[in-house]
């Protein structure tokens, strides 16, 4: 049975991938409403704790989930679908963990400013490095002829866009910022979790015959993002404070964007997109359980 998941396309027409890409369009500028200047400014005056944070994301990650794909040897599409979310920048919820884990908000906030920036470059270069570095992954590449440019341009538009709209909002509109604020990301996040709810109840036959061969392999993989991140930092001496942020800005990542990504440029791989709904599921599942056992203790600065 787990053989077929390389050969199902779920159903996903563009219509749906048009509001999709809206969607996290809005949640993107609700994220970035809480941004200002000063806190990019921050990667100047203290760049240690940020730059750790990129590497861990955007380096560090990849490469265990390389290892993990080599040593395990999943699906050719669920190994891709594992390298895609590990390209993708911290997730939408980072920010909300790592306050509830009682990190270091400031810096959570600055990577997923910066990250989604970087993000342009470093998450087409890590899909079309690590997957091609992959026998079984190089051959879907192969067959989907993936344009890294395409892939910059469709997270420009629907992650750094809104960024810095976000941002300017904030600078120049204060007032306007601060009533939309709340009710915004909130807003934003229900109709995102809504959207997927409803993607998935498209395709529910689906997802239940193959969750099974996806679920313990994102477990896994969202473990090894948490503790490549906790252990990055660690070994760079990052104080307890913002080991947190580190952590859970590396093991929260964006899967909206990741099935904005395969179903606008692989079709909607059913092995792909199981995978990056999963992940979508239990990172805040785990994230969350996470936070409320490190609320219990404060975190040295």
């Amino acid at each position: 049975m787990n053989g077929a998941i390389d050969d199902v396309v779920l159903n996903f027409s563009p219509t749906s991938l048009l509001i999709l890409n809206a969607v996290l369009a809005v949640v993107m500028f609700s994220i970035a409403l809480d941004l200002s200047p000063a806190d990019f400014g921050r990667l100047r005056r203290a760049p240690k704790p940020l730059l750790i944070g990129l590497l861990s994301q955007f380096v560090v990650l990849p490469v265990l989930t390389f290892i993990m794909v080599w040593l395990l040897n999943p699906k050719p599409s669920i190994a891709l679908g594992l390298i895609l979310v590990a390209a993708c920048p911290g997730g939408n919820i980072s920010n909300f963990i790592t306050h509830r884990a009682g990190g270091n908000t400031a810096l959570s906030v600055s990577m997923t400013g910066i990250a989604t920036v970087a993000a342009i470059l470093m998450t087409p270069f890590n899909i079309a490095f690590w997957g091609g570095l992959y026998p079984p992954t190089h051959a879907i590449l192969h067959e989907t002829s993936l344009d890294p440019m395409r892939i910059a341009v469709t997270v420009c538009f629907m992650l750094v866009l809104p960024l810095v709209l976000g941002v300017l909002c904030n600078r120049y509109l204060p007032a306007l910022a601060a009533k939309m604020r709340k009710p915004l990301q909130w807003l934003a996040m229900a109709i995102f979790i809504a959207f997927i709810v409803l993607a998935l109840a498209a395709n529910w036959s689906y997802f239940l015959q193959f969750a099974g061969a996806v679920a313990g392999l994102v477990i896994l993989h969202n473990a090894l993002a948490m503790a490549g991140g906790w252990g990055t930092a660690t070994l760079a001496r990052l104080s307890p404070y913002d080991r947190r942020a580190v952590m859970i800005e590396t093991g929260i990542q964006n899967s909206g964007l990741g099935l904005v990504l395969i179903f606008a440029f692989f079709s909607g791989l059913g092995g792909m997109a199981v995978t990056a709904a999963f992940w979508g599921i239990w990172h805040a599942v785990s994230g969350l359980a996470l936070a409320m056992i490190l609320s219990r203790t404060e975190a040295a600065r």
